[in-house]
């Protein structure tokens, strides 16, 4: 079996928005996983399989809230 890498996808939202990112991606049965890399900043990664990537961008896009892609 061959294993799929992870996309990681580096955003930055408002320091108070970090869970709420967190808690959709759990919502939709972990199509990616969130890690936290500064709270204070509000830059996360998520790491999503090239399979399921797309879907993810798609759902930052219709979010409530602003989310900034920052590179890494």
């Amino acid at each position: 079996m061959m294993r799929t890498a992870a996309k990681p996808i580096y955003i930055q939202v408002e320091p108070k928005h970090v869970n709420y990112i967190n808690r959709i991606m759990e919502g939709y049965e972990y199509l990616g996983v969130v890690s936290t890399l500064d709270r204070t900043a509000g830059i996360l990664v998520i790491r999503a399989t090239p399979d399921t990537a797309g879907e993810v961008y798609d759902i930052l896009a219709h979010l409530p809230i602003s989310v900034q892609y920052v590179e890494r």
